[in-house]
């Protein structure tokens, strides 16, 4: 066989391995380098709703995509004027707005028309507002360069906010503390794994040849064009704890075939020929699990799934090349430190689980209703400002917005320009009588008794009117994804319709709103279709229709606690993380049970008693579902340690949750009900098991 031929290459030329896969991180790490990283989720967004279409108009006519507000305390207006003149001259920046666009800086301020003070000033005079429009959208580099050079221009007097300044924050975040994830998340790891494996050399190994596949993953994304920020702090630390069962897997395999001959060689041969086929099959589901986040309309789902999904798969192939390669190579050291594993035994808990079967398995039903109600009603946050910690400047100085200006967040409304301004004039009047809107600046705002049009310079003009469209900018004093703030942009939409029925409303606070209504419907479809994958590869391993309903539901009930947790610590979860959970966390730990259940199955083809089968199955899995948990938890629970980004902070803490989670229900729920079930399971499977004799349903399991 093919498979033969290549593992004995491999076996017999470590040296020739190691030194190609070495090389191939070269183009990797230029690949990563030249992979771009999106910091705006709104981009992933379907194309065809309103929303987006808005905010295609605002970049490609109006070149306003990208905004920032900063707010000046007790300046003189002269220093307001040379600070603004000073933001115009920086790269990518298309204008800069003040009351010096429209009058001159020479009239008092007290004098000033109060459509003029209702927008850049507070209403204790104290404080004004500069509005800076960028030529490219808010996640390009040359916005992100230009919003780094007007922080550098600002005094102590100015505060800068808006999507933007969010946007360059969190890259200035992510970019500073991404190394250290993956940093805490091997180290972390390794401590797991020395106290967990034989060697104290071991874990580095098998470290190392996971590392190249991680490099290896993360350069091909360069093929994608960008990725998100969010795949970018996780994709690494999810890798690492998902495929470093398969390093196990070989590595216990060529220790078993150690047994068998004197050459180090031909045990690993026979090591990777006899694994590859097991972990294919192995990894089929957690890469399956991913895969169903590519079904997502909302395509940060596709941007993570096929990440991970191609992580899985370059893991499983580091597995069985770049890993015996440095296991034979390193051999030596690797037995001279050898010492025995501190992993606890499982034999009472075994025990406990299929004696108390009945008991355990009524609790498995009377667990899944609440905790599915729980997790229902966790609360979820889409305001992306909350990724960021309370005390970032782009944070505080949006409370100065809401709390000095009273704009919490700004919309953007588009109409056609042949409408008659009277019309405009109606609409606008609407606007401001909707609650919650604090003014709604517009062309028609300006022009007419307090300002002469003719008195406006052009690219003024240009700002509100341009390409067949008229802009408005409508600011609100509800925040952005708040109930208040949803059910004002539906007002916003009716009144704007009975004018416009082409116009748009578009901005953070609609496309937010978007972002609630095709997330919640994406959610639903992906749980379905990763249910229903990994079933389908269940009952084509096991040819059986009862055992994937048993293993499935296991995990799923796994899901639902680890979800319930978040509502019974009153946590605010970001939006993505359930359907993230709710695919890696079945994916990757439904291996548990697997693993499990495949050694049930062995140890009936040996003995008659099924309660003595699945004790046995249940000691021996224990070892391999105690790493598998324990490593996964260290790698993800040290960066929910340190991480300061919301998003990727509350993913991993629940990643490290579901992890136990998953291994605690797999050790004491999945014994007791194949016990209970196995005669259900015999029924509905394909050769089961042999057909022997049965011991009765009563007899005690024997110690």
């Amino acid at each position: 066989m093919m498979i033969n031929k290549i593992a004995r290459f491999i076996a017999y030329h470590p040296k020739i391995i190691l030194l190609i896969s070495t090389l191939l991180l070269i183009p990797s790490v230029i690949g990563f380098i030249g992979t771009r990283v999106n910091y705006d989720i709104m981009s992933y967004l379907p194309e065809d709703l309103d929303s987006v279409k808005g905010e295609v108009i605002l970049d490609e006519v109006f070149n306003n995509a990208a905004n920032a507000f900063i707010v000046v305390e007790d300046m003189p207006a002269k220093d307001v004027v040379k600070v603004k003149e000073k933001i115009e001259k920086i790269e990518g920046v298309k204008a800069v707005t003040w009351t010096d666009s429209f009058l001159d800086t020479s009239i008092p301020q007290s004098i000033l028309p109060d459509v003029v003070t209702d927008i850049f000033y507070s209403s204790d005079g104290t404080k004004t507002l500069i509005m800076v429009q960028f030529d490219n959208d808010g996640a390009s580099e040359i916005t992100m360069n230009a919003v780094e050079q007007i922080e550098k221009t600002m005094s102590e007097q100015c505060f800068m906010s808006g999507m933007s300044a969010i946007m360059y924050e969190t890259k200035k975040l992510a970019d500073k503390e991404a190394p250290i994830y993956i940093a805490v998340a091997v180290v972390l790891a390794l401590i797991a794994l020395s106290f967990t494996m034989t060697s104290w050399v071991l874990p580095f190994v098998l470290l190392a040849a996971l590392g190249y596949a991680v490099i290896y993953n993360m350069g091909s994304n360069i093929f994608f064009g960008s990725i998100s920020y969010i795949t970018q702090s996780i994709a690494a630390i999810l890798q690492l704890g998902v495929t470093m069962d398969y390093s196990v897997f070989l590595m216990d395999r060529f220790e078993e075939e150690l047994l068998k001959t004197d050459s180090r060689k031909e045990a690993m041969s026979k090591a990777i020929s006899r694994t590859f086929s097991a972990l294919t099959g192995s990894s089929l589901t957690t890469v399956f699990g991913f895969l169903a986040l590519c079904f997502m309309s909302f395509t940060l789902g596709r941007d993570i799934g096929f990440v991970l999904s191609k992580g899985v798969i370059l893991g499983v192939l580091s597995v069985v090349i770049v890993l015996p390669a440095m296991i034979l190579l390193f051999q030596n050291p690797i037995l001279r430190f050898r010492h025995r594993p501190f992993v606890p035994d499982f034999r009472k808990l075994s025990d406990f689980s299929v004696n108390k079967r009945k008991i355990l398995a009524a609790l498995f039903l009377i667990l899944i209703v609440p905790s599915y109600i729980a997790k229902e009603n966790v609360d979820m946050y889409y305001d992306f400002s909350k990724a960021l910690p309370a005390d970032m400047p782009s944070v505080s100085s949006l409370t100065k917005l809401k709390n000095d200006f009273n704009m919490a967040t700004t919309h953007f409304v588009i109409i056609n320009e042949d409408i008659p301004a009277y019309e405009v004039s109606s609409m606008v009047n609407e606007f401001e009588k909707v609650d919650g809107i604090s003014n709604v600046i517009s062309l028609n705002t300006f022009v007419g008794a307090a300002i002469s049009e003719s008195l406006l310079p052009d690219s003024v003009k240009e700002i509100c009117q341009k390409g067949g469209y008229r802009l408005m900018m409508v600011n609100s004093v509800y925040a952005t994804a708040t109930d208040e703030g949803n059910a004002q942009i539906d007002e916003l939409l009716s009144v704007l319709h009975k004018y416009d029925p082409a116009g748009y409303l578009t901005g953070e606070g609609a496309l937010c709103k978007d972002l609630v209504e095709v997330t919640a419907r994406d959610f639903k479809i992906t749980s379905i279709i990763s249910i229903a994958a990994i079933f389908i590869l269940i009952a084509l391993v096991f040819k059986s229709f009862s055992i994937p309903i048993i293993l499935v539901g296991c995990i799923e009930l796994a899901i639902f606690i680890n979800q319930s947790v978040s509502f019974l610590l009153s946590a605010e979860i970001p939006f993505v993380a359930p359907t993230i959970i709710g695919c890696v966390q079945l994916g990757a730990t439904v291996d548990y049970a697997i693993l499990m259940s495949t050694r049930f199955k062995e140890e009936l083809q040996h003995t008659s008693d099924k309660y003595e089968a699945m004790c046995l199955a249940a000691r021996a899995s224990g070892r391999s579902i105690f790493q598998s948990a324990i490593v996964f938890f260290s790698a993800t629970f040290g960066v929910y340690l340190i991480c300061n980004i919301s998003i990727v902070k509350s993913i991993c803490s629940m990643l490290a949750r579901g992890a136990v989670i998953s291994a605690i229900v797999i050790m004491v729920f999945l014994p007791a009900l194949l016990c209970l079930f196995e005669k259900v399971i015999k029924i509905t499977s394909y050769k089961w098991r042999p057909e022997i004799p049965q011991a009765s349903e009563k007899e005690e399991i024997k110690q």
